[in-house]
Formats: C-alpha cells, structure tokens, sequence
C-alpha cells in the first residue's frame, strides 16, 4: 500500500537510524504515520539486557494501549542485527490497522531490509515482555506447526489429491504443487477479515513471496470503483478481492475474486500465481462467509491478462450484471395505440 498511497520513510527518520546503527547505544526507535510520512517519536537507549529492557516498552507514554506503531530494536552485541516490531493493538481503529500493517514492508526496505533478522507481531503490551519474548525464541526455533488456516488448507490439499483425475495408474502432478500449501501473512489474513467488515467499496491486494511461498499483502483499503484498474500491478502476478455495493438501494455487497497475470510476468511467477489461484480463494471465501453473511460472493473468479482492463463495467459485464441497475422504466414501454393491421397488397 505504501508505494500507492505515497508513504514513505521522512529523512530525520533516517537520519536517526542510520546514527543508531553507527553508535550502538540505541534499544528501541518508535516510528509513527503522520502526515503521510513514517516519522521518528522517541529513541530509548541501551539501560540492560534486550529482555530486560522490553519492560521499557510497558509504559503508555512509549505505547498507549489504542495507537500502532512500528517499533526498531537492537540485538545485544556482538550481534549488530535489529528486529522490527509491530504493535498494533485490538482496540486501533481498523483504518489504523490496515495503513500500518500494509506500510511495513516499505519500512524495512527504505531502512534496508538485510539489518532486520526477526519480527514480532504484537496485539497488546503483554506481547512484548521477557517471557513473552523467551516464547517467540522457542517457537521459532521449533518445526514450524500448523496455525488453523494452514491446517484447513492442507485438509484441503488432501481432499484435491482424492479427487485429482488419473491417467492410467499415474495421478497427473504438478512439479510445482497443487498450490494449496501456500500460507497466509498475518497481514494478509487481517485485511480479508476487515475487508468482510467495512461498509464502502474496498480492495485488497495479495502477491506472494517465492521465496517463503507466503501469501503477504500489497495494498489494503477504500478505493473508487472506477480507480479499480489503477492500482492493480501492470507487470507482475497478483491476486485482488474487491468488495462494493451492488447498487445505492441495495445494503448488500458483492465481492469478486480476481486472478491477474500480466502477459511480461516471468513464466516462473505465472505458474506459481496459476497453481494458487483456486486454493487462495477458498481461504479467502472461508474466512468472508464466516464474518460477514450480508456480503455475496461472487461464484465466479475474473482472471484477466491485462490489468487496465478491470474497470467496474468490465466486471459487472462478466459477472452478468451489466443489466441490473437499469432504471425500472426502461423496461416498461409506452402502450401504443391499436393499429389496424395492413391489408393485402393491391394486384395490378
């Protein structure tokens, strides 16, 4: 979302990391949205330990229990790495929530990603204490388990594979896989349920990551319909949930699932983005019918070469709702007068 909607780090912002980064006495750097720009609030230098010095981030003057925000924090030495955390609390407005988890990634990357070893997602400040952190550690360093919407798409894998078709004794496989075992980014997961909360037309966009095979987000937020087709990406993969109202006298909203895939992607991408396409809508459509009961989803996936295409006449066009909203008038025709019918034509 950053990059579309033009937030970006502020150069005191990256003035003062970078003066972090080079004396080492600095533990946390708490980042805040303002403005349209990631800006620096306060600094917090070294006083013990890294665990010791998360009881630090206890205080409601560093973080109120109802505001996000982005927190930079420096391993002890010798390790010169830093993790990133994001706090963004129960309580935070849901627009709060989406800007900030969807900003993130153009964070790390103003700041340069490869200084940043780990992240932690925190919901509350009792997420972010010494045993808290003692438990993130051994999670992390344990095989990874199955959270429930990995464990619903693998019961899902395994219900193609018995009605995958054969040739012969063979089961037809593909070398890159059924696409079902990608996983979710919390990000990700949490903008598809506040997409089944809003109320006003709303667009999620979801890439993925080769390398981790996550489904991460891209951009997350209220749009104009008829802005549809400028915010998806020209050049590369991408999978999009857009959500508006089906007409002014109609509560109800009707969201489509669309598969784009440019025709200049890598054909390495292409193959990934096709083999996801059906399992992520399943996961999304799971998650959205369990939320929200008044928004229709749309049966049919729109898949399209050329993103500059997606306009909302395009869609209703191929969803067959191009007729729907036509004034009720139009169907009623002017009653005409009798007419008496033509005679047979006169013989010469």
């Amino acid at each position: 979302m950053s990059a579309i909607s033009g937030i970006t780090v502020s150069p005191e912002l990256a003035s003062t990391f970078a003066n972090a980064v080079q004396s080492g006495s600095t533990r946390f750097i708490k980042i805040l949205i303002q403005n349209e720009s990631l800006v620096h609030d306060i600094s917090i230098p070294i006083d013990g330990s890294f665990e010791q010095d998360l009881r630090l981030l206890q205080r409601d003057a560093v973080l109120p229990t109802d505001s996000p925000a982005y927190i930079l924090a420096k391993l002890d030495a010798p390790s010169s790495d830093w993790i990133s955390i994001y706090y963004v609390p129960d309580t935070a407005q849901v627009r709060e929530k989406m800007l900030y988890a969807s900003t993130r990634f153009s964070l790390l990357k103003s700041l340069g990603s490869s200084l940043f070893t780990d992240s932690i997602f925190a919901t509350s400040k009792e997420d972010l204490t010494e045993e808290a952190y003692a438990s993130h550690l051994r999670h992390a360093a344990a095989p990874n388990p199955l959270s429930k919407r990995e464990q619903e798409l693998a019961d899902l894998r395994m219900t193609e594979n018995q009605t995958a078709t054969y040739e012969g004794n063979r089961a037809r496989a593909s070398h890159i896989g059924s696409g079902v075992g990608l996983n979710w980014s919390e990000e990700a997961e949490n903008a598809i349920m506040n997409l089944g909360e809003a109320t006003e037309s709303q667009l999620v966009i979801i890439t993925i990551d080769p390398k981790t095979e996550t489904l991460a987000l891209h951009f997350s937020g209220d749009i104009e319909p008829d802005s549809l087709n400028t915010l998806i990406p020209s050049s590369e993969p991408c999978y999009a949930l857009f959500c508006w109202s089906i007409s002014a006298q109609d509560d109800r909203r009707l969201l489509v699932f669309i598969y784009s895939c440019p025709s200049q992607s890598p054909v390495k991408n292409r193959m990934i983005y096709s083999s996801g396409s059906a399992s992520t809508f399943e996961a999304a459509k799971g998650i959205l019918t369990s939320l929200s009961p008044s928004t229709t989803i749309a049966s049919r996936k729109i898949e399209t070469s050329d993103p500059t295409e997606l306009t909302l006449a395009y869609i209703k066009e191929e969803l067959g709702l191009s007729q729907v909203e036509q004034p009720p008038q139009s169907k009623i025709q002017t009653s005409k007068g009798f007419a008496k019918p033509r005679g047979p034509p006169r013989r010469r």
